[in-house]
């Protein structure tokens, strides 16, 4: 394709508010499949997530099995244990139920159940040659945008690393936000999971794959996430700001479909494969800290980051107004108990190897400069000794 030809990648359709899930039935019907497999996890299942779901495709005469063993950070022999499911059970289709790890491995299993081979062969971009298998993709965190992105992540547990895939063929045919399926969601994950789609629009606003339509969406996104994501953390039941962020981590995952990612991703996937780091908690830790290390070379435009953010930089210079930036973000992640990366499994005696993975991940060539493998340690000893301050003073 022509350097100068922008292609956008998108679900074929989208869906965006409260009681859309009613309406899964009639898009069915419209793709001609017979059978489902619902893809999701066992704490939805205990929580009655999947139920909401599956009474409304009982009431329409729907068929369907269930899978529910996904996993946070899903590793290969999940993904391999669910295609084995797919074809065992006769499925030709995928309903998708949860955050980031089950429609990921809805992902992974549409695209090797229409193409074949292993998971592996698929890291990187747009390594498969047909479509994959239909998917229905209800998102129930406000934050992955999972359910939007061609993107997915796979972690391979024997060389402790996180596959990323960006693939347009395992794209959704439709893609479901109900604000009604996050009211329940606790504190904590809707923090994480709201600076994990945070993460996504500053990284998309800022890569050197961004263009004039992904550069209006993250800044929306950014703008929705401070405006909305204090309020659904601290009154779950909000439904005004459960939708807010419903748009936002939708616009912030169109945004980095189609703009790259970058540095925090690139290390945030090492965190997850390493210690089972949840993917949000791990951009939450690091976000601040990969923007002030990619501020010097997008000075202007993390201005208007804080702007978005409601910080007033009128008179301040290019150079202020970036460093408000990364204070919107700290505080914003301090209001909502973002913790450190010391109250997580991190080894700094890993920082090496955590590096060189790092620059080897399909997330880095985007970001607005390429670090060293010396800079990568460098951000990950000061986000560690930045979580051992703030515990001191905290203790004090």
């Amino acid at each position: 394709m022509d350097a100068q030809i922008t292609e956008l990648f998108q679900p074929v359709h989208t869906l965006i508010g409260k009681g859309s899930i009613n309406e899964i039935p009639r898009y069915i019907s419209s793709i001609g499949v017979k059978k489902a497999l619902i893809i999701t996890d066992e704490g939805l299942c205990k929580i009655g997530t999947p139920k909401k779901i599956t009474d409304v495709l009982e009431k329409n005469g729907c068929i369907y099995e269930v899978y529910s063993k996904v996993q946070p950070n899903p590793t290969v022999a999940i993904v391999n244990d669910a295609v084995s499911y797919f074809k065992e059970k006769g499925c030709d289709y995928i309903i998708a139920i949860g955050g980031g790890s089950p429609i990921d491995v809805a992902k992974a299993v549409s695209i090797l159940s229409a193409n074949g081979g292993k998971i592996e062969d698929y890291a990187g971009y747009d390594r498969s040659q047909r479509a994959g298998s239909p998917i229905i993709a209800i998102n129930t965190t406000a934050g992955t945008g999972s359910e939007v992105t061609r993107a997915y992540v796979v972690t391979d547990e024997l060389r402790k690393v996180k596959m990323l895939m960006v693939d347009g063929n395992c794209l959704a045919f439709l893609a479901i936000n109900d604000p009604e399926l996050m009211v329940g969601m606790p504190h904590s994950l809707t923090a994480s999971t709201g600076m994990d789609a945070l993460t996504h629009a500053i990284e998309a606003y800022v890569a050197t794959g961004s263009n004039p339509y992904t550069d209006s969406l993250a800044i929306g996104a950014i703008k929705l996430v401070g405006d909305a994501l204090r309020t659904a953390v601290r009154v779950g039941s909000d439904i005004k700001a459960r939708t807010d962020m419903c748009w936002a981590e939708y616009m912030a995952g169109y945004a980095f479909s189609n703009a790259g990612l970058g540095i925090v991703h690139a290390i945030a996937h090492q965190l997850g494969g390493y210690y089972h780091t949840p993917h949000g908690v791990a951009n939450a830790i690091l976000l601040p800290h990969c923007m002030e290390f990619n501020r010097p070379y997008c000075m202007e435009r993390m201005g208007h980051i804080a702007m978005a953010l409601g910080t007033d930089i009128t008179g301040m210079s290019a150079d202020d107004a970036s460093k408000a930036a990364v204070q919107a973000v700290q505080q914003l992640s301090h209001d909502i108990n973002i913790p450190y990366l010391t109250s997580t499994k991190f080894n700094l005696n890993d920082v090496e190897i955590l590096a060189e993975n790092a620059l080897k991940d399909a997330s880095m060539p985007t970001n607005p400069v390429q670090p060293t493998k010396e800079q990568i340690v460098e951000v990950l000893v000061k986000a560690y000794s930045d979580g051992l301050v703030r515990n001191i003073i905290e203790s004090v």
